[in-house]
């Protein structure tokens, strides 16, 4: 077991490494160069009141979204359904199930939901409204497993199929999450935690509203303009994204459990960052948390 224990660690080194050097020297942030960009809206209110920095944590049903590994520490099965009036009038739900399997781990599944009402399809021509209407929206579909291989190390996986559509143009991937989360004897048992998401395939959005009409050289006279063509469009990665965490209770007593966690961010899309968060428990029934 502790060999197999090495090796992971030594993957998730050597894959962390090969990711990471992609944002080495990264001078402008590349927010919107993905695709599939709902995926890093937030889950949970608990890992939002402490800023995102939840990777280490992971101890409840939200950790299929922040860290796969943190599922395998549940004792019960755990169900959560979530819904948010975002901005723009755009609405996002989140429901997940985990179930764990004695002697054999956590198997969970998830549901995202991102989309809005419709809308008029205008034009230069007809500013106020075609006649036409036409939607948007995105949804994700994730496969879970988790397990701890000793009392101390846990690992999770999670495999997802993303989807996006807007008016008559889809565009579809797959992609999957990978974490580790490690409780090591220092001071109160801190944790360290390690999450891989929306590793996966570029997305192309294809469909019926890339095509068109027009001439197949405009310099020359005299031919038609009805040839039929097709626009291509590009292929875009989805929103990648490493975290690494530690997170400590450093006041644990029957009545007071003061928490801190802090969390490294390298988003694909968006500059690095750092995110420190606490929380403090009373009683196990009233919790504050920054």
């Amino acid at each position: 077991m502790k060999k197999i224990i090495v090796l992971l660690c030594a993957a998730l080194i050597l894959l962390v490494q090969s990711g990471l050097a992609q944002f080495t020297g990264q001078s402008v942030s590349k927010a919107g160069t993905s695709a599939a960009a709902f995926l890093q809206i937030p889950i949970g209110a608990r890992a939002v009141g402490m800023g995102g920095a939840f990777v280490a944590i992971a101890d409840d049903i939200t950790s299929l979204y922040w860290n796969p590994a943190g599922s395998a520490r549940l004792q019960y099965r755990e169900v959560i359904f979530s819904h948010i009036d975002w901005i723009a009038d755009i609405r996002f739900d989140y429901a997940a199930v985990a179930v764990p399997v004695p002697r054999f781990g956590t198997l969970g599944i998830s549901f995202s939901s991102m989309s809005m009402d419709d809308m008029m399809v205008r034009t230069v021509e007809r500013p106020e409204g075609t006649g036409e209407m036409f939607s948007s929206g995105s949804i994700a579909i994730g496969v879970h497993y988790s397990r701890n291989l000793t009392d101390r190390f846990s690992i999770g996986a999670t495999a997802k199929y993303v989807s996006e559509r807007i008016w008559d143009m889809r565009a579809a991937g797959f992609a999957i999450d990978f974490g580790a989360l490690f409780t090591t004897d220092f001071l109160n048992g801190m944790r360290i935690g390690a999450a891989m998401t929306n590793f996966g395939t570029d997305m192309q959005m294809s469909g019926r509203n890339t095509r068109m009409h027009g001439r197949i050289d405009e310099r020359k006279q005299g031919t038609t303009d009805r040839v039929p063509l097709n626009i291509e469009m590009n292929k875009w990665p989805m929103p990648l994204s490493f975290q690494f965490g530690l997170a400590n209770d450093f006041v644990r007593t029957e009545m007071h459990l003061l928490t801190v966690s802090m969390d490294a961010h390298y988003p694909s899309n968006n500059f690095q960052s750092m995110n420190v968060g606490g929380e403090y428990g009373f009683n196990d029934l009233l919790f504050f948390r920054a």
